[in-house]
């Protein structure tokens, strides 16, 4: 006795379904990982991509580069000897004079304000499966120059015969040694270093949020 077992036969109909339900597959997971940019979507879709899929678009960018708001990139110390001086326009200084002689530190911050972006100031550009970012920065300035008064004290006193010390003289000369402080820094070069210092700060920035090909100036 002979038994016969009848698997039946797979007919174009069921291939032409498979082939379907392939395609549909690739095409929705193609749209998934399309759409997917944040939370656990974004995470799944980078996953499967081997690559971060956050988009960031330049109002984003913005956004994230005015959170830096005055982004302080460079302090500039220095320690210098300053006179202040107060002369009669009659006597001689040794009998009106006042002179003062101060050793003094301080320091100038500079930095670019972040506050000053515009839209205008990013171009981002969509590239064969890479994103480029040309971000242009807001000019540097100083931001702010100080006497530490802590480390800053009187070397010399001179005063005339015929006169008292004058009590605005020593105020006098902590400002003129702070802008002093101030114009050997814009000498040295503090403007070009805090520029440097900050395109450097946001390109860092701008490729962790995924960005291939980075251009600050």
């Amino acid at each position: 006795m002979t038994t016969q077992y009848d698997y039946g036969r797979r007919g174009p109909g069921m291939f032409s379904g498979l082939v379907l339900a392939l395609v549909l597959g690739a095409v929705v997971l193609g749209m998934f990982v399309h759409h997917a940019r944040q939370g656990f979507p974004g995470k799944l879709a980078s996953m499967i991509t081997g690559r971060p899929l956050n988009v960031v678009s330049a109002p984003m960018v913005i956004e994230k580069v005015q959170r830096l708001s005055r982004l302080e990139s460079v302090v500039y110390s220095l320690d210098t000897v300053v006179e202040g001086d107060k002369s009669s326009p009659v006597l001689p200084d040794a009998l009106a004079g006042d002179r003062i002689l101060m050793i003094v530190h301080g320091q100038t911050i500079a930095g670019v304000d972040m506050s000053q972006m515009k839209p205008e100031d990013v171009q981002i550009t969509e590239g064969a499966g890479d994103r480029s970012i040309k971000l242009t920065l807001p000019p540097s300035q100083v931001f702010l120059t100080t006497i530490d008064n802590a480390h800053t004290r009187v070397y010399a006193r001179d005063t005339g015969l015929f006169v008292a010390a004058d009590p605005n003289l020593e105020s006098q000369t902590r400002a003129k040694a702070q802008q002093q402080l101030q114009t050997a820094a814009l000498s040295d070069g503090i403007l070009d270093a805090a520029s440097k210092n900050a395109r450097s700060t946001v390109t860092a920035m701008l490729e962790g949020l995924g960005f291939e090909h980075v251009e600050v100036k």
